[in-house]
């Protein structure tokens, strides 16, 4: 039996598996896909102390680097519930089950869909949630971008250097993301904003992605966009289905200052818990409270004292 299992290989999980492997405790770490996490897939990161700019995969390359000079164990499965057995917590994955003393939920979140007619038909053939995957299949190409937050209006800067033209489609009538990212995007000449507006359906032929229903949410009017790609960034879902714990209605996970969940002995990092940001700086604080709230919770199931630290 481990003394740690951590669900996750992102910021937080990464973060939360140095500060335990540092307590000298017995972690893995499982993974369903890759170590890395959503932001390994993000072009630059501006905003992360110590790096002026840097892409997320050499970030979290780092990042997966360090854990592993500590000895960090890794598991790639696909996590199917969480049992709480009393002091044990039974992780079942699709391999194997895992038994441990604790659990650091740092699961993350998966884009969310816009559920309209045509996107998942589409989706692979001109329908897209990530610019650097599939950004320089649209090089020279009018594209449509639907999101206005941080991760909308930085995708479209990175499109913005690949596509011929920008359509962003916004509910609003002003962006929201970090007004620094904001003022590039809003001088940028390739880029053509359509506010207060949404997506409607999204149609095609053989070959793909060929139009976009627009649909101006105050007056109703109807316009069609001609596009061969849509990418879309309204939102995120968590990755919180197989734990039964407290949750808020969008599903994510709910905790304390010290990312205590409401299931004794587990605790949540990240952009799968109910945080007011989400950003690479703030899951490394969580993962690092989690672990330390983790390693407090097994001294005490142990009987043993919780130790001073020094930095």
């Amino acid at each position: 039996m481990q003394d740690l299992i951590i669900i996750g290989g992102g910021p937080a999980g990464l973060s939360a598996a140095i500060y335990a492997l540092r307590a000298k405790m017995d972690v893995i770490l499982i993974e369903k896909l890759g170590i890395g996490g959503q932001i390994a897939l993000s072009d630059v990161i501006e905003n992360y102390p110590g790096y002026r700019s840097i892409s997320g995969s050499e970030l979290m390359s780092k990042f997966e680097n360090h854990a592993k000079d500590f000895g960090l164990k890794t598991e790639i499965a696909t996590i199917e519930r969480i049992i709480d057995a009393g002091d044990r917590k039974i992780t079942k994955t699709d391999s194997k089950d895992f038994e441990s003393k604790a659990v650091i939920i740092a699961s993350g979140a998966q884009p969310k869909k816009l559920g309209i007619k045509g996107e998942n038909e589409f989706t692979g053939r001109g329908v897209s949630y990530c610019a650097t995957c599939d950004g320089l299949f649209f090089s020279g190409r009018d594209i449509v971008v639907v999101g206005g937050g941080d991760t909308a209006v930085k995708e479209a800067l990175y499109l913005s250097k690949i596509v011929n033209k920008i359509y962003l489609v916004h509910r609003r009538d002003r962006l929201r993301a970090e007004k620094i990212m904001q003022e590039k995007l809003l001088s940028n000449p390739k880029v053509e904003f359509l506010w207060n507006s949404a997506v409607d359906e999204i149609s095609g032929g053989e070959m793909g992605v060929e139009r976009i229903s627009v649909r101006n949410i105050q007056t109703n009017k109807k316009s069609e966009v001609k596009a061969e790609g849509i990418f879309v960034f309204v939102g995120i879902t968590p990755e919180t289905g197989f734990i039964d714990v407290k949750k808020n209605e969008g599903g994510f996970i709910i905790t304390n200052d010290r990312m205590e969940t409401s299931m004794k002995g587990v605790f949540a990092a990240g952009d799968c818990r109910n945080t007011p940001l989400r950003q690479v700086a703030t899951a490394v604080g969580d993962g690092a409270i989690a672990a330390i709230s983790a390693e407090e919770y097994i001294s005490h199931l142990e009987g043993k004292s919780y130790p001073t630290r020094m930095v």
